[in-house]
């Protein structure tokens, strides 16, 4: 069974969690809807997630989509927490933007387009809440060709927008303008297809353009746009089908050399290191001794995503995501067996504050410290530091909100 997977990424509140949730309940992984309103959808998992209703952390998931396998990686959308995607980006072979069809086009958004652009990422547009008062269609497509990318292409239309009963349909393959529209913004990025679609006199091929859209969306140079509603399950089953046909499957040969990459580090209930782990090629099995950064370690227990949340395998295999237990000294962004540079980092600004931490009591300084440390192997960005002259703890932060937010972890975890 082929996999591939794919990020959800938006600005704060466009709703992706609640996109992720409807994809998770229609492909039949959960039983009944989570809100994330009422705190129990199954991406946001922390305490401080349902609390405040916002992703803090990077999730991953699945569902299976005929013979794929989907692994969904549901990130923040707040800035605060930008460093959570850009650790998500570079074990992606694609990813769904979420839009809003109320506040359309946002900073947030930008910034996303712009670095999924630039590392040449296949991505499509989902606008969602189109149930909502306040939605838009013509505009908001304008707003996204002017703003986002200018190779976009809207894979349908919506009607009752801005009502409870807002759909989207389709444009279906006997439709002339969907074939004339589609050659003309392909056409754009290949000579060969202008060529035939100048010299020809009846619309090309559906076939052939629908093969070509799916070439181009790959390649990160065509995004096709596609409307719904998370909450009501408008236009899910139409993005379904767009990620399964435009976005690429993970490469990589399973018999190959070993190589991969930490992207997640978590803590178990008894404390234990869990390291989430994209292979590129090769296979990692139980009780394999593999290296990690410098050492060499032994792997004890492997979960991999298979259509729902991770369950134990003997072996994660190239193009899939495992969980993996026993490797002790590792980090994000470690290699995993052969470094070929897959991670990269500084996709986006770096943090621009900092602060100084300091315990209430001082005999609580050393484990204050060493909970700091925990929080930096999960979100090295903060990059704990201690000034040994003045006997001071810094630490580097994005916003107040994350600043809160670790305040809160201190005091409830540790």
């Amino acid at each position: 069974m082929s996999s591939m997977n794919i990020g959800i990424l938006a600005h704060v509140d466009a709703g992706k969690t609640s996109l992720t949730e409807r994809l998770l309940y229609d492909r039949g992984v959960i039983r009944s809807l989570g809100s994330v309103d009422q705190g129990n959808t199954q991406t946001d998992s922390l305490a401080l997630e349902r609390q405040r209703g916002i992703t803090i952390k990077a999730a991953v998931t699945s569902f299976l989509i005929d013979d794929v396998t989907a692994n969904l990686l549901d990130t923040p959308g707040h800035p605060d927490f930008i460093a959570e995607v850009e650790r998500v980006l570079s074990v992606l072979d694609g990813a769904v933007l979420v839009v809003s069809a109320v506040e359309g086009v946002q900073p947030q958004t930008r910034v996303l387009m712009r670095t999924l652009g630039r590392l040449s990422i296949p991505t499509l547009i989902f606008v969602n809440k189109i149930d909502r008062m306040g939605a838009q269609e013509g505009p908001l497509l304008e707003s996204i060709a002017e703003k986002l990318s200018p190779s976009i292409f809207a894979m349908g239309q919506t009607r009752n927008l801005g009502t409870r009963s807002a759909s989207f349909v389709p444009f279906g393959d006997t439709s002339q303008s969907f074939a004339t529209n589609l050659a003309e913004v392909l056409s754009e990025h290949d000579d060969k297809l202008m060529a035939e679609y100048l010299g020809q006199h009846a619309v090309l091929p559906h076939q052939h353009l629908r093969r070509e859209l799916a070439a181009q969306t790959a390649k990160a140079l065509v995004h096709p746009v596609f409307f719904g509603s998370a909450i009501t399950g408008a236009g899910v089953p139409e993005l379904v089908s767009g990620i399964r046909e435009l976005l690429p499957r993970a490469e990589g040969d399973e018999n190959g050399p070993l190589a991969g990459t930490v992207f997640k580090i978590e803590r178990g209930d008894v404390g234990e290191k869990i390291a989430y782990v994209r292979l590129f090629t090769g296979a990692l099995r139980v009780r394999d001794r593999v290296r990690i950064g410098q050492r060499e370690e032994r792997v004890t227990k492997i979960s991999v995503y298979d259509g729902g949340p991770a369950v134990a395998r003997a072996s994660v295999v190239a193009g899939q995501i495992g969980q993996v237990r026993g490797l002790t000294t590792a980090r994000i962004g470690d290699a995993v067996g052969e470094d070929r540079g897959m991670t990269s980092t500084g996709y986006f600004a770096p943090p621009t504050l900092e602060t100084v931490i300091a315990p209430r009591h001082r005999s609580d300084k050393g484990a204050l410290h060493a909970a700091l440390a925990q929080l930096a192997e999960q979100d090295p960005l903060i990059n704990l530091r201690q000034d040994d002259s003045q006997q001071e703890i810094y630490l580097s932060l994005y916003g107040e909100v994350q600043k809160q937010v670790i305040a809160e972890t201190l005091a409830t975890e540790f």
